[in-house]
C-alpha cells in the first residue's frame, strides 16, 4: 500500500522555502536603492578574494577572504567539502597552514561570514543597504557611497559572524592591475618598515577600484567582517557602462536606419505625386526614376556576367566571347 505524503508536511516545506526565496530575491545588486538614490553593482558580481599571511614558528597561515555581493559563492571543483565555504556563502573564510618544517599544508577552520543559514547552522542573510549620507554617523555624512550589511554565518565555536561592506565612491578607474594582493602581516614588528602589518587590498582589474580588509574583529558579540570597496559604482551619479555603451550605439544605427527609411519614402511619395498631378502617369510610371527601377534586374544580371567572365578569364579568345 502507499501511503501519500501529508498535506501539513507539503505546507510546512513550501513555508520554509520562503524565506530563502524571498532573501535571494532582496539583496539584487543590480538595483540598489536606499534614500532616494539608486545604485547599481552588477558590474562586480563573481568572487573576490583578499588575503591576510601570518607568520607562525612552524610555518605560514593563510587566511583567505572570499566575497560575492551578487549571488552565493559557488563550490570549487575538486575541492573536499570541508575545505570549501558552505553552500550559499556570500562571505567565507578560509584558514591554511603551510608548515615549512614538515612540508604540509593543512587546512585549519573553514569559517561561513555571511550567508542564508537560517535551515542549517546559522542564521538568515537579512541584507541591509544604507546611504552613508544618510547613516546616523556624523562620519559616514562626508562620504559618498552605501553600505551592505550581511548576516548569517557562524564558526566552529558558535562565534556570530557577519559582514559589512562600504562602496565607496572614486571616479579614478584603474586598468591592467592584477586583481588578488597578497599582503602580509608580520604580528612581531607593529607596521615599522618592511615586513610590519598591512591591511590586505584588492586592486579589480576590469572596472577600476580597490577592496581594502579593514578589520575582523568581534564588535558586541558578534566578529565583523569590515571591506572597504573604492569604486566609481559607488558614486550617486554614475551609469553603468556596458549598458549606456551599447545603448549608445545601437540607438545611432536606429535611428540612422530609421531616417534613411523615412527619407527614401518620403522621395518615393513625393515623386508619385507630382508624376500623377503632373503627367497622370499610373502604375509603374507613378515611380520616379520608373525606368531606371525597372531595369535594375537586367542591370544586376549583366553585371554578375561581367564578374563571372573576370574571375574565369578569356581563355585563348584574347579576352572576346564568340558570338
Amino acid at each position: 500500500m502507499r501511503l501519500s505524503p501529508h498535506p501539513y508536511i507539503r505546507l510546512s516545506s513550501v513555508i520554509l522555502l520562503v524565506p530563502s526565496l524571498a532573501t535571494a530575491i532582496s539583496l539584487d545588486c543590480s538595483d540598489v536603492r536606499d534614500d532616494g538614490v539608486s545604485f547599481n553593482f552588477r558590474t562586480l558580481e563573481g568572487p573576490h578574494s583578499l588575503y591576510r599571511i601570518e607568520k607562525q614558528p612552524n610555518g605560514i597561515k593563510t587566511t583567505t577572504f572570499t566575497i560575492d555581493i551578487c549571488r552565493p559563492l559557488e563550490k570549487q571543483k575538486g575541492v573536499p567539502k570541508e575545505e570549501d565555504c558552505p553552500n550559499y556563502s556570500r562571505a567565507c573564510a578560509i584558514k591554511r597552514l603551510d608548515n615549512t618544517v614538515e612540508n604540509v599544508t593543512t587546512i585549519i577552520e573553514t569559517i561561513p561570514i555571511a550567508g542564508e543559514f537560517s535551515h542549517s547552522f546559522g542564521g538568515a542573510l537579512d541584507p541591509k543597504w544604507t546611504r552613508l549620507k544618510s547613516s546616523a554617523s556624523n562620519a559616514d555624512k562626508v562620504k559618498e557611497g552605501v553600505r551592505l550589511e550581511m548576516n548569517g554565518g557562524k564558526d566552529t565555536d558558535g562565534q556570530k559572524q557577519k559582514a559589512i561592506v562600504e562602496f565607496l565612491c572614486n571616479n579614478s578607474t584603474r586598468d591592467g592591475m592584477r586583481r588578488d594582493l597578497r599582503v602580509a602581516e608580520d604580528e612581531e614588528d607593529d607596521g615599522a618598515g618592511e615586513g610590519g602589518d598591512k591591511k590586505g587590498e584588492e586592486v579589480d582589474d576590469e572596472h577600476g577600484g580597490k577592496l581594502k580588509l579593514v578589520s575582523w574583529d568581534v564588535e558586541e558579540g558578534t566578529k565583523v567582517f569590515r571591506l572597504d570597496w573604492t569604486t566609481k559604482y559607488g558614486c550617486e551619479d554614475v551609469r553603468d557602462d556596458r549598458k549606456g555603451s551599447s545603448s549608445g550605439h545601437w540607438g545611432f544605427f536606429t535611428w540612422f536606419i530609421i531616417i534613411a527609411f523615412m527619407g527614401v519614402a518620403a522621395y518615393l511619395i513625393f515623386g508619385s505625386w507630382l508624376n500623377y498631378n503632373k503627367y497622370s502617369a499610373r502604375g509603374w510610371d507613378l515611380l520616379p526614376h520608373s525606368e531606371t527601377i525597372r531595369d535594375v534586374p537586367y542591370l544586376f544580371r549583366d553585371w554578375m556576367r561581367r564578374v563571372v567572365n573576370t574571375i574565369q578569364g578569356g581563355g585563348s579568345r584574347g579576352g572576346y566571347s564568340a558570338v
